[in-house]
């Protein structure tokens, strides 16, 4: 029982405390990621999206870690296009 509160707190504690930051690797654009989202495959998350001056809602299509980063693939609904976020991995 306290080898699994410790792994709930473990994953939930694990994400970014204030934001993730990171890059549109299409436009270059910067990419926040803010704090509440739960960043796994099918999941509906808010982007801020700094080249379009706005937030906007995605769908993570696919997550990849390499090196010092994470790559993340969403589906953005409202432009109807994937696109790929090279995120920090503090």
């Amino acid at each position: 029982m306290n080898r699994m509160i410790l792994l709930v707190l473990a994953t939930v504690l694990s994400g970014p405390a204030y934001g993730w930051d990171g890059t549109d690797t299409e436009t270059g654009a910067s990419i926040e990621i803010g704090k509440g989202n739960l960043v796994r495959e099918g999941r509906d998350i808010e982007i801020y999206d700094s080249e379009a001056g706005s937030y906007r809602d995605v769908t993570i299509e696919d997550i990849n870690r390499y090196g010092s980063g994470v790559e993340i693939e969403v589906y953005d609904s409202e432009s109807g296009e994937y696109r790929t976020f090279e995120m920090e991995d503090d």
